[in-house]
This record gives structure tokens, C-alpha cells and sequence, in this order.
């Protein structure tokens, strides 16, 4: 008998040898060309696009339900800053985002590329304080109000077999988000009291957050989107990390894990970039999760594999082989696939979001070699 989602998810966890592969994507760049070139529906014809897609692709229900309350790529603040034009610059406008962030952007376009980061709203305690941390605050006025609910649905969730993952912006991500990368780099260095006071604002919302989440649902796993590396390597050295993040990151799990009714809890850091040098440093802060190995950034995720057997792995899929489709994608499956699955613990998708230049008929190709190798 065929496996289900639920059984395959759980055998991901549990890192079973030969088990049937979860399959799911990344995300896309490519749906709009896709559309245009009618090989897809528009938006406006699916009521569900994801289901629309799960099915076309061959793609397992979703089997992990996500609490959020505490910010993506940017903190979770009550209220967001005004979104406003600061400047006009002819085919260019200045514009302040929700997180107070100055950006550069085509002039009345904000979506489907990268903004020029002009400002950021965190120079020093006095604009953390003005600007930040009041925005931070536990007792925001609404910040719980929709966490009791979101718990019951996790609850819900959780009876149906999935999965119940906390998402939170990782500490390094969060950083960056208020002070920039390159004002961020210099702040460790002068400024080491700003940082932890944000850093404590970052651990004081989180652990409120979880605390109500956990009195309705216990947890699976702690997300941390952390972005923390780039191509040749992490941004900041082993002992900043260890100085600046892993105290807050430290406690946070440890209260998570004392409230969580003995249930397991795994923890994932995902991280653009080559990640390989980070993997020992959050192991010992109990890491047991990563994603998504980009393999333009040097991650071998089959050698990683291999050093680490009891490292659960999602991604791993060079974004490049798709595009490029035939012999390329065929040959790099095979490198890819039959030794991951042998071991278990692997989820493989692209590794960030399919790329705008891949043609629907490769990636249909793609799609057709990893359900043969995946089933």
C-alpha cells in the first residue's frame, strides 16, 4: 500500500532508511511566465492555487501546520511602521516599508525584485528605543489576540497527524533588519549593548509568544529563519554568534522544551548561503534540522549527509540543473536521491525558489524523475 502524506512526514522525523520521500517545492519565481505562456491557469480562474499546484506538480499534502506571531524576514511589530513615499526620484521612488526600512524601488512597483536598502531605523539605543522596541512590546495592544485562536487550530492540526512548527525570525536576520547588514557588522563591534538589548526585546516576544501557543498545543519544532551565511561562508565569526545569539537562542529552547509536555522538539535553522562551516556551532545549541543547502554557495548535501547522520535535511536541489533540464537534471538526481533515501531524513526541493529562466517543460521533466526516484 501506497505511503500516505502523514506517514512520510513522520518517517522524515524519525530519519527512516528507504521510506518514501515528502514531496513538496520551495517556492516559485517562474509562476508568472508560466501563466502568460498558458501552460498554467491565471489566479483568478483557482480557488485554491496551492491544491492547484500540489496536484499538477505531484506534490503531498501540506503536513505541517505553522504558528507565526513573531516575524518572517523582518520583526513582528504592533504597529507595522506607516508605508510611505519618503522621496521622488524620477523612475525611482523612495519609500519607507512596515519595518521602517528605507528602500529604493521602481517607481510604483514593490514586488519582483530587489530593492536598494537605503536606511534602516535602528542607529542607537536612543532610535531603538524611539523607533523599535515599544513595537516589540508583549502587551501590544492585539499582539495576543489572535495567538489563543491560531493555538486551536494548531491543536486541530495536530489531531489530523501533522506536524506543529513555531516560526520566528531568527536572531540574525532580525539584526539585520533593524541596523542593516553593514551597519549590523560594525555594531557588534561598538556597540555590543545595543545589540543585546535588541536581542533581549527578540527573546522577551518570543518566549511570550510560544508560552501562549504552548498552553493549547505542544510543538514539533522551532523554525528560525536566520539567513546568517552568504557565499563563502557565515557573515559574522563563531564567537559573535556565540556572544550574541546562542545566550537568547539558549534560553528560548530551554523554555520551550520545559512547557512542551515532554514532546520532542526539533529544531531547524534555515540559512541561505554555504552553511557547512555554521552546522557543528548550532548543534550545540540542539540543532537537528537544516534547509535549504544551496548548492551554487558550495553545500554538498550529500557529503553533509554523510557527516551528519542524524541531521534532518530539506532542500539540496541546484535551482540551475532545473532550468537547465535533460541529461544535467537527470544526472544530478541520481547523485542525489538514491544515496538520501537510503539514509532517510531527507526532503528534497529546490534550493530557494524555482527560477524565473526554467521552462515549464523542464521542470515537469524534473518533477517526472523525482517522483520515480521519491515513491
Amino acid at each position: 500500500m501506497a505511503s500516505t502524506a502523514k506517514q512520510k512526514i513522520w518517517d522524515f522525523y524519525n530519519i527512516k532508511p528507504g521510506a518514501p520521500i515528502f514531496k513538496k517545492e520551495f517556492g516559485y519565481y517562474v509562476l508568472d511566465r508560466w501563466i502568460g505562456e498558458g501552460y498554467l491557469k491565471p489566479r483568478s480562474e483557482v480557488a485554491d492555487y496551492d491544491k492547484y499546484l500540489r496536484e499538477l506538480f505531484d506534490y503531498d499534502e501540506p503536513m505541517v501546520h505553522n504558528l507565526g506571531g513573531l516575524g518572517w524576514c523582518e520583526a513582528a511589530f504592533i504597529p507595522a511602521f506607516e508605508e510611505k513615499i519618503l522621496e521622488d526620484r524620477g523612475d525611482c521612488e523612495l519609500v519607507q516599508d512596515f519595518a521602517g526600512r528605507a528602500l529604493l524601488c521602481f517607481k510604483g512597483r514593490r514586488q519582483g525584485f530587489m530593492p536598494e536598502y537605503v536606511d534602516h531605523p535602528v542607529k542607537d539605543m536612543k532610535t531603538f528605543e524611539e523607533n523599535v522596541k515599544w513595537r516589540l512590546a508583549v502587551e501590544a495592544p492585539g499582539r495576543m489576540a489572535g495567538e489563543a485562536k491560531a493555538a486551536l487550530a494548531a491543536k486541530a492540526a495536530r489531531e489530523d497527524g501533522k506536524v506543529v512548527v513555531q516560526q520566528t525570525i531568527g536572531g540574525y536576520m532580525y539584526l539585520r533588519s533593524l541596523i542593516g547588514p553593514e551597519d549590523l557588522l560594525y555594531a557588534f563591534y561598538d556597540d555590543p549593548e545595543l545589540i543585546h538589548a535588541c536581542m533581549k526585546a527578540w527573546l522577551e516576544l518570543a518566549d511570550a509568544v510560544v508560552a501562549e501557543h504552548q498552553k493549547v498545543v505542544d510543538l514539533d519544532e522551532l523554525f528560525l529563519a536566520e539567513d546568517i551565511c552568504y557565499n563563502g561562508g557565515c557573515l559574522i565569526s563563531p564567537d559573535m554568534m556565540r556572544e550574541f545569539l546562542f545566550p537568547y537562542y539558549q534560553q528560548l529552547i530551554e523554555n520551550t522544551r520545559k512547557r512542551n509536555g515532554g514532546r520532542t522538539l526539533h529544531i531547524q535553522i534555515d540559512t541561505d548561503g554555504r552553511a557547512d562551516g555554521v552546522i557543528d556551532l548550532y548543534r550545540g545549541i540542539g540543532m537537528d534540522y537544516m534547509s535549504p543547502f544551496e548548492v551554487a554557495a558550495g553545500c554538498d548535501i550529500v557529503g553533509v549527509s554523510q557527516k551528519y547522520p542524524d541531521l534532518r535535511l530539506s532542500g539540496g536541489i541546484d535551482k540551475r540543473k532545473i532550468a537547465e533540464g535533460g541529461d544535467a537534471v537527470k544526472r544530478h538526481l541520481e547523485a542525489i536521491l538514491p544515496p538520501l533515501r537510503k539514509r532517510g531524513g531527507f526532503i528534497p526541493t529546490c534550493d530557494h525558489g524555482v527560477p524565473e529562466e526554467t521552462s515549464f517543460e523542464n521542470y515537469m521533466l524534473y518533477r517526472k524523475l523525482m517522483k520515480e526516484y521519491c515513491d
